[in-house]
């Protein structure tokens, strides 16, 4: 990363995922400045196994090998829930408690069943997003929310851990929320803000 940010200026953009949820959540991000999103499912590349020891080292990761592999800017995104009362974890494995099948269901009752009875259920959801171009330059940006984890989780909406997260501040989990409410205020939404303001011009 150099000190002088690189600001965006190219029409099309690898979206680093095979994630639906997330390709669509910053596709609707992205939308103001009418930049063709295409994600690298749809481009057939190949996941790079996430070797690195933060969300920082692991969004790069991707964005290098999907700018690579596409010979397009590639935008990664790596999130994950930590929890105070489990020293940090899920963390970086967060969609690997998932297991195989990535079955946030799962997920979310184990890290219910590994809290047990603890009082605190304070957690933070944690972003880090990653903008690389195919010469290797590259800029991350990161997010952080604080919120409280609920049992049994509620609501419909978002993906992943979001029926179990209640944010501080807000009425409902992720998962109840309106999607508008959620993107003007996550963790995402907050690396976000600092990757438009560092990377992109103003909104049309």
């Amino acid at each position: 990363m150099s000190n002088a940010t690189r600001q965006f200026t190219e029409k099309r953009l690898v979206i680093a995922s095979h994630n639906p949820g997330k390709v669509r959540e910053i596709g609707e991000l992205l939308s103001p400045w009418q930049i063709e999103v295409v994600s690298a499912s749809e481009l057939n590349l190949p996941e790079p196994e996430e070797t690195g020891d933060s969300f920082v080292a692991n969004s790069k990761l991707k964005a290098d090998a999907a700018a690579l592999g596409a010979n397009l800017p590639a935008l990664a995104d790596d999130s994950g829930m930590t929890v105070d009362g489990l020293g940090g974890a899920p963390g970086i494995y967060s969609a690997r408690w998932g297991g195989p099948e990535k079955d946030f269901d799962m997920a979310m009752a184990r890290v219910n069943d590994e809290l047990g009875d603890n009082p605190d259920r304070s957690a933070q959801f944690v972003c880090a997003l990653a903008l690389t171009w195919p010469d290797g330059h590259c800029e991350v940006f990161e997010g952080e929310v604080g919120g409280t984890l609920v049992w049994p989780p509620r609501g419909d909406k978002g993906f992943g851990y979001d029926p179990m997260f209640h944010a501080d501040g807000d009425a409902g989990t992720y998962g109840e929320i309106d999607p508008v409410a959620k993107h003007a205020s996550s963790h995402r939404a907050i690396a976000f803000a600092k990757l438009i303001e560092a990377c992109f011009p103003p909104a049309p």
